[in-house]
């Protein structure tokens, strides 16, 4: 299995192994950093593990691998992601200034996100990787960042745009930023894209992405009994 199969899994063993919380088999970002969990093997028995790192009633995602069914569990089947790899380096358009995000940027980072980007970013999800954005007249106008990984390979994430600011292309020059960075640093830019987002994935083909493969997407409910 290629490590970007189980990407939560393969991220949390590398690329966040130091916060990643691990036991038998199972590995999860802490709840203020995403709500993702990975498995090691799709066969093996994962209700130890999964009973020490998630809550009664608590819910997270899984993408690719997820455990057999066990009882008191609940798995919901979320569509399938298109997973996107870049090959070469982007041509980066012409714009306004690319700054990086700190610290004290995240109130605006959490407020864009709110808005365009709601679903899984969390308090400290910016602490995943590298983030950067195009302020435009004191408001965060577009933004991006990394997250998942692996030793080879790093996912750009939280691509969005100010709805007061698209159609201008600043989402295409901090993707080639990052892109090009990450070329430079030796690793292969990828994403992930829901496949029912099909303007999405033909603006990423038209970048230069290619589909890598289709990977579904679960979230998985304990009870709270």
């Amino acid at each position: 299995m290629h490590a970007l199969d189980n990407p939560f899994w393969s991220s949390l063993r590398t690329r966040h192994a130091d916060i990643a919380r691990v036991a038998e088999g199972v590995a999860r970002y802490p709840a203020e950093y995403a709500p993702f969990l990975g498995v090691a093997d799709a066969a093996a028995d994962a209700r130890h593990g999964l009973e020490s790192l998630v809550g009664p009633g608590e819910s997270v995602y899984l993408l690719g691998v997820t455990p057999p069914a066990i009882d008191g569990w609940r798995r919901e089947p979320l569509g399938e992601l298109s997973q996107m790899m870049l090959d070469a380096p982007l041509e980066e358009p012409e714009g306004p200034e690319v700054i990086a995000l700190t610290p004290a940027h995240r109130a605006d980072v959490l407020a864009l996100v709110a808005l365009v980007y709601p679903h899984y970013f969390r308090e400290r999800t910016m602490e995943l990787g590298r983030y950067f954005g195009i302020f435009e007249d004191g408001r965060l106008a577009a933004m991006i960042g990394e997250r998942l990984g692996t030793p080879d390979a790093t996912e750009m994430s939280a691509i969005c745009t100010h709805p007061a600011h698209t159609g201008r292309g600043l989402a295409r020059r901090l993707m080639a930023r990052l892109a090009n960075d990450l070329f430079a640093a030796g690793r292969q830019p990828f994403l992930h894209v829901a496949r029912h987002n099909a303007r999405a994935i033909a603006l990423y083909e038209h970048v230069g992405f290619r589909q890598r493969r289709t990977i579904p997407f679960f979230a998985l409910h304990r009870s709270s009994d």
